[in-house]
């Protein structure tokens, strides 16, 4: 399974109940074999340009691991979501998580150096 990014810019109308159009992705989600990893709710704010009529839409971004077969049917399943403005599936940047990951523990860089004898 490898890591991917979702953004998905949801309706605008949808603010005061997110909750099932965010029940329903995670549940088509599921339903393809994926692992929700981390969730982050950016709020709702304002389109550079209208999208389907809207100038405003809520922002949510999910990452998550898929099996190889998955995105293909995530993306067909999502074009027809009323719920959803726009999203975006991305291959999430390895070399980005290994950076995190070591700016979360430092500690570790630091007894690897101490071992080698540096």
């Amino acid at each position: 399974m490898k890591e991917y990014e979702l953004s998905v810019v949801f309706h605008p109308d949808l603010e005061m109940n997110l909750d099932p159009a965010l029940d329903k992705i995670k549940k088509i989600i599921e339903q393809n074999g994926g692992k929700i990893v981390k969730e982050e709710n950016d709020g709702k704010k304002r389109l550079m340009y209208p999208i389907k009529g809207q100038n405003f839409a809520i922002y949510y971004y999910i990452n998550v691991d898929l099996p190889a077969e998955a995105p293909a049917k995530l993306s067909s399943t999502f074009n027809i979501t009323d719920e959803i403005l726009r999203y975006l599936l991305v291959r999430a940047d390895e070399r980005k998580a290994k950076l995190a990951a070591k700016d979360k523990n430092p500690e570790e860089d630091d007894k690897s150096t101490e071992e080698k004898g540096e």
